[in-house]
């Protein structure tokens, strides 16, 4: 059965500003009749690692803490800690790091609150019962809130091949110890006679499972340290790190959907998903940088469906045309999959198909536009 995602193309006007415009979205799709007054919403989101500058821009979030305000919410910004030690580790870091980006509470009219406490450890346990996940660990203040929003960038991303709203909710809303749980059977292969001994690779890895061999002069790897968490893909322009095909990127896909499903099980009310397609990136906010888009600005979709709303935004930004100069390889046209050409490893349909089969939701949609 289709499920309804609203679009809107981002025209605007005097009469129709951004914010009013996000704020008819949010009432087409019937955000307000889901909000119970006093309810704490957790508007889940991506403040941005150090460095990077496409993240989400705090005042297109804004109308919807307003929104929710409104409506008698008492919304809250909010992430889990990385894996990774680095600005988002912990709650001290990950706050100033959310403040140096802008997200100001009195500014959002919200305030950012770290999910999993101030070392990534306060979690709660949800039966999930799934092929590869009995039980998930989802971050304290997310499973305890009574209203969850998922609020997305939606872009590529360096090991699942895109990131939307259920990698915002799978992985984003997992503690540490539920991210390490996805991250299990993921991990680089190292070919030493394609390393130009740079560093890049060594300089984002915030284990320090990589490093330079004193005797070989090249990169070697720590297996033990390693957490599997994609960074070095990106900084390696050598081809000295890939994804080690011996551990499978589906089987990492198939375990963070299943994480998703233990997130919304904590909910007893839908959970609502807000993909901003603009700023379309080859890869996460996570890697401290970011490069050229791969496609025009397309819009704003709002679901209560998580999967209809990624494979709508994955289907517009396949149908767009490619943005060149970018990392998109010259010749994809439209109607091809751009996150496919960039990330040649990943599965063809990047998860959506199991995440259909284990119940998160329906590929088939009818897009309603604003």
């Amino acid at each position: 059965m289709a499920s309804n995602v609203y679009f809107w193309n981002l025209r605007a006007s005097h009469k129709a500003p951004f914010h009013t415009r996000l704020r008819s979205l949010l009432k087409a799709a019937g955000v307000d009749k889901t909000i119970t007054e006093g309810d704490l919403a957790a508007i889940k989101i991506h403040f941005g690692e150090q460095g990077t500058t496409g993240f989400l821009r705090p005042l297109w979030v804004k109308p919807i803490a307003d929104f929710i305000t409104e409506f008698g919410g008492k919304p809250f910004l909010t992430d889990a800690s990385t894996l990774y030690v680095g600005q988002r580790g912990e709650a001290v870091s990950h706050h100033l790091c959310a403040a140096r980006h802008g997200w100001d509470p009195l500014v959002m009219g919200a305030p950012v609150i770290i999910a999993d406490g101030l070392k990534g450890n306060e979690e709660a346990a949800v039966p999930v019962g799934g092929k590869h996940i009995n039980e998930a660990f989802i971050a304290k203040g997310i499973a305890d809130a009574d209203f969850l929003v998922s609020v997305n960038h939606f872009k590529g991303h360096e090991l699942a091949g895109y990131g939307g709203a259920l990698k915002n909710l799978g992985m984003g809303c997992a503690s540490k110890m539920g991210k390490m749980q996805q991250h299990f059977s993921t991990g680089p292969a190292v070919d030493p006679d394609k390393c130009a001994a740079c560093g890049s690779c060594v300089k984002v890895c915030r284990t320090e499972a990589l490093y330079i061999d004193e005797e070989t002069g090249v990169i070697a790897l720590n297996a033990e340290k390693c957490v599997g968490c994609g960074g070095c893909f990106v900084a390696c322009r050598h081809s000295a790190l890939q994804v080690n095909w011996q551990i499978g990127i589906q089987e990492f896909l198939e375990r963070m959907m299943e994480y998703t499903v233990g997130v919304l099980k904590t909910k007893t009310k839908p959970c609502l998903h807000v993909n901003f397609v603009m700023d379309v990136v080859p890869d996460c906010d996570c890697v401290g940088f970011t490069d050229a888009p791969i496609c025009p600005d397309i819009g704003i979709l709002v679901s209560f469906d998580p999967v209809a709303v990624d494979q709508a935004s994955m289907d517009l930004v396949d149908n767009a045309p490619a943005l060149y100069p970018s990392q998109l390889p010259f010749g994809v046209l439209p109607g091809q999959s751009k996150f496919a050409a960039i990330h040649e490893h990943v599965p063809e349909h990047m998860g959506l198909d199991y995440a259909e089969a284990i119940g998160l939701g329906s590929r088939e949609y009818t897009l309603i536009n604003l």
